[in-house]
């Protein structure tokens, strides 16, 4: 029997917000008359065990999660190819507690009363630092791909996919910053900019016909130069070169 409504709630363990806000937010969860599952996290999960979060899809048919940018969520689920169906996001990144427990109340009409609240913890040994495609806005141009030393990715000109996730060095979001189109997010990223998850400003233009090849490539230019006069491809260098090191670092350790 499918049961109303449920509550995911991420307890990121990526510091992209306070331990105290996460305790605050899970002390508002418990008093609330819901189904609550405690993730110990989201991106774990979407990993490693996976069908826990597929089991709890089908089996609510109102989801809540509580966690990042909505923009992340949706894409991360998709990425693991685990059903989006009447699915609402609460960005704690971006929501204070208080903002939270009353939208919960008046917009999703929990009511206040004991929870039903589980804490699942994944067996994941390693933080699931990866990145995720937003595939509305992926071009296909492969940029993030070749940019990418570590083979967290397969490309062609027909297909993007991350074939390879804890391949990915943490603290290395080195191939989104290089995306011409915003697509690639790392959603344990502490930013508050596309790259982490947040919606990017700027369109994207996919032309449908052959004759629009000559306005993608000429958008692709235009935001290649972009980047480079921020000065992102540069950050993007620094972040993957001290990911190599720390690769090299680590196996010298292990010889």
């Amino acid at each position: 029997m499918i049961k109303p409504a449920c509550i995911l709630f991420c307890r990121c363990s990526a510091g992209v917000i306070s331990s105290e806000k996460l305790d605050q937010l899970s002390s508002c969860f418990k008093q609330l008359a819901v189904d609550v599952f405690e993730l110990n996290d989201l991106c774990a999960f979407s990993v490693n065990e996976k069908e826990v979060l597929q089991t709890i899809m089908a089996d609510y048919q109102k989801k809540i999660i509580v966690a990042c940018y909505p923009r992340a969520v949706e894409n991360l689920f998709r990425q693991a190819k685990i059903a989006w169906d009447d699915v609402a996001v609460l960005n704690f990144k971006e929501l204070e507690p208080a903002e939270i427990e009353h939208k919960l109340q008046e917009d999703y009409d929990l009511t206040a009363g004991e929870a039903h609240y589980h804490v699942r913890d994944t067996d994941l040994k390693v933080p699931a630092w990866f990145p995720v495609i937003d595939e509305s806005r992926c071009t296909l141009c492969g940029q993030c791909a070749r940019f990418c030393l570590f083979g967290v990715y397969s490309y062609n000109r027909k297909s993007l996919k991350v074939i390879n996730p804890l391949a990915c060095k943490n603290n290395c979001p080195a191939c989104g910053r290089t995306c011409p189109a915003s697509a690639i997010i790392f959603p344990r990223l502490a930013e508050k900019t596309p790259l982490a998850g947040a919606e990017p400003t700027r369109a994207v233009q996919v032309p449908e016909k052959k004759g629009g090849l000559f306005v993608l490539l000429n958008e692709r230019n235009q935001n290649r130069k972009s980047i480079f006069r921020e000065g992102v491809v540069q950050l993007a260098e620094e972040e993957r070169r001290k990911a190599l090191e720390a690769l090299k670092q680590s196996s010298r350790k292990e010889e």
